[in-house]
C-alpha cells in the first residue's frame, strides 16, 4: 500500500500562498488556525531567498503521537497521522513536540482559552464515517476517500508542493534535481521520514525519432 508523504520543492515555490488558501477554503478551517503556511528563509537576501510550504508531514515516527497523554493520535494504513478531537484535551504537548509547528489551537473567548487541537489531515478526514457531515464539521473534507490527493498540492501552480505516494513523489523530485543540476535539499524530509531522497540516478534521456 502507498505511504503518503509531502515534498516541497524550494526551487519552485513562489510564495503565492495558493496552498494555504485552498486548504482553508476546502475544509472551512476555523478562524485563527492555519493548517498550512508558507515560510520564507533568508527573506530579502539576494540569491539566497527560498520559500517552502509547511504543514503536518505525517512523520514515520511522529513525536506528537509519543507525547500525547490521552493517545488521541493514530496512523492510517496509508501512513497519514490523524487525531480524534473527541479524545483531545487541548493540553498542547503535541505543539511543543512537533518540529514543524503543525498542531494548531483555536482560541475561544476574550482570554484566548485553548480549544481542541487542529492540524493538516492530508485531506483524509478523521475517525468518523467517510464523507459524513460530522466528519466534515470536525476535520474537513475527506478527499482521499474520494480517490483524490490533497487539494493544497493539486492547487500549487508551479507544482512545488507534491503530495501522494512517497515513492512516486520522491522519484519526481529526483528527476527534477537531475535535470536542473541543483536544489537537491528537501526541507523536512529527513526529519519526518528518516532519509532524504538523493538524485543518484542518471539523467533521463530523450527518445530520438
Amino acid at each position: 500500500m502507498a505511504r503518503m508523504k509531502f515534498i516541497c520543492d524550494a526551487e519552485r515555490c513562489i510564495e503565492c500562498n495558493a496552498c494555504v488558501t485552498a486548504c482553508k477554503n476546502e475544509h472551512e478551517v476555523p478562524w485563527g488556525v492555519n493548517r498550512r503556511r508558507v515560510v520564507t528563509i533568508n527573506d530579502g537576501v539576494v540569491g539566497q531567498e527560498k520559500s517552502i510550504s509547511v504543514a503536518c508531514m505525517h512523520c514515520s515516527d511522529a513525536p506528537c503521537m509519543a507525547v500525547c497523554p490521552v493517545d488521541c493520535f493514530y496512523r492510517t494504513d496509508e501512513g497519514v497521522v490523524l487525531h480524534d478531537k473527541d479524545i483531545c484535551i487541548g493540553c498542547g504537548y503535541c505543539s511543543y513536540a512537533c518540529p514543524f509547528g503543525a498542531p494548531q489551537f483555536p482560541s475561544n473567548g476574550t482570554f484566548g482559552l485553548r480549544g481542541k487541537m487542529d492540524k493538516c489531515t492530508f485531506c483524509a478526514g478523521g475517525p468518523e464515517p467517510d464523507g459524513s457531515p460530522v466528519e466534515f464539521e470536525k476535520y474537513g473534507r475527506n478527499r482521499l476517500a474520494e480517490g483524490k490527493l490533497p487539494l493544497c498540492a493539486e492547487m500549487c501552480s508551479t507544482k512545488a508542493l507534491l503530495g501522494g505516494d512517497g515513492d512516486v513523489i520522491s522519484e519526481i523530485f529526483r528527476n527534477r534535481v537531475v535535470r536542473r543540476g541543483k536544489g537537491s535539499e528537501v526541507w523536512g524530509w529527513g526529519t519526518a521520514y528518516g532519509k532524504a531522497p538523493h538524485p543518484d540516478a542518471q539523467a533521463p534521456t530523450e527518445q530520438k525519432s
